[in-house]
């Protein structure tokens, strides 16, 4: 099969991010995301758009109904418990006491809830990308070490004020001190985008919009401070890539 189509890609990249694109579909989906920088891409803003859902959803206590319902789904006869104390809806989303099953049910729920009322959480960028029309105007920075093998993964919507940061490559954590990723504009001194994780990914606010703060930056670094805030990179780059506007 020829991946070009952006409809079946924005289509393998949600399933995918989802949980329900599983067995031999998935595992050539992996295969490829490690080959096409696109497709990580894409994976990257569906990871960063459905993590964020969570936080956007208003706390609110169902019904003892909803809980007999969802126990009745997602447990064994015999081992359903009473839902104790005030429970907000975002535990639907929480793995643990809930087991597999219930984490793939709130999954699902969160999911229909998200497609039903897009507008509440996504951009007309976004909108668009979930349609399959085009890919959202993003900042993105593929970032490798010394021997060009890539590590890190950084994307944010052009006028979003959230970034996202994946590792793709196997990253050691420091023996002391941590990663930074600084943003190096081409006039001007550089400044930071965060801490840097050293496995799966981060999402973290923008104290602007990304057109504001990235629209001059060319280079991304990363690289090991000693200092818990240093207002400036230090002389240990780890890691390096260009900033490139995807529009």
């Amino acid at each position: 099969m020829r991946y070009t189509n952006p409809e079946l890609l924005e289509h393998l990249a949600s399933a995918y991010v989802l949980g329900t694109l599983a067995g031999g579909a998935r595992r050539r989906f992996e295969r490829l995301q490690r080959d096409r920088i696109d497709v990580r891409v894409r994976v990257t803003h569906w990871e960063a758009r459905l993590g964020q859902l969570a936080l956007s959803v208003p706390a609110h206590k169902p019904s003892p109904r909803v809980w007999a319902a969802i126990a009745a789904r997602t447990q064994p006869a015999g081992t359903r418990q009473a839902p104790q104390g005030k429970t907000s809806w975002l535990g639907w989303l929480k793995p643990a006491g809930f087991g597999v099953g219930g984490l793939a049910a709130g999954v699902v729920a969160a999911s229909v809830f998200f497609m039903a009322m897009p507008t509440l959480f996504m951009s007309s960028d976004q909108l668009a990308m979930r349609s399959g029309e085009k890919l959202p105007q993003s900042y993105v920075g593929l970032l490798t070490d010394a021997q060009g093998n890539g590590k890190l993964l950084v994307s944010s919507l052009r006028h979003g004020k959230t970034m996202t940061v994946k590792v793709i490559g196997p990253i050691t954590p420091p023996a002391s001190g941590k990663l930074v990723l600084w943003a190096v504009p081409a006039n001007g001194p550089a400044f930071s985008l965060g801490a840097v994780p050293t496995s799966g990914s981060a999402v973290s606010i923008l104290p602007d919009t990304s057109e504001k703060l990235l629209s001059k930056v060319g280079k991304l670094v990363v690289t090991l401070e000693a200092d818990a805030n240093p207002t400036k990179p230090g002389e240990t780059v780890v890691f390096s890539g260009n900033c490139a506007k995807l529009w």
